[in-house]
C-alpha cells in the first residue's frame, strides 16, 4: 500500500536540493567577482588565490549536496533505493535546510517497507 510520506519526503529533499543548487551558484558567482573585480569595481583586486578556498570550501559541498539530495527525492518518489533515498535526507540536513531534512528523514525511516 502507497502512503503520502515518500512522496513528501521526496519533495521536500528535492527543494531542500534546489535551495542548495541556488546557494551554490550565488557562492561561487561572489566569489569569481570577488576574484575578477566585475561586480565590485571599486574594491581593490583580490588575487585569486582569495576566492578559491570559498568556492572549494562552501560552493562545492553546496553543490554536491544539493545533486544528492535531488536524487535522493527522485528515489523517494518512486520508491525505488531506500539508502539513496535516506542520504538525500541527510544531505537535506545542513543548516539552511535543516526542518526539511529533518521531517523527510523521519518519512523516510516511518515508511521504509514501501521501497524496493
Amino acid at each position: 500500500m502507497k502512503s503520502w510520506k515518500p512522496t513528501t519526503a521526496g519533495v521536500l529533499e528535492i527543494v531542500a536540493g534546489a535551495l542548495h543548487l541556488i546557494a551554490s551558484a550565488a557562492t561561487i558567482l561572489v566569489a569569481g567577482g570577488v576574484a575578477g573585480g566585475m561586480y565590485w569595481s571599486h574594491m581593490p583586486r583580490m588575487s585569486i588565490g582569495m576566492p578559491l578556498p570559498l568556492i572549494a570550501g562552501v560552493g562545492l559541498p553546496l553543490l554536491i549536496m544539493g545533486v544528492v539530495s535531488i536524487l535522493g527525492g527522485i528515489s523517494a518518489l518512486q520508491r525505488r533505493r531506500w539508502g539513496l533515498a535516506l542520504a538525500g535526507g541527510i544531505c537535506a540536513l545542513v543548516p539552511m535546510q535543516t526542518l526539511l531534512g529533518v521531517l523527510a528523514i523521519v518519512f523516510l525511516a516511518i515508511s521504509r517497507e514501501e521501497f524496493n
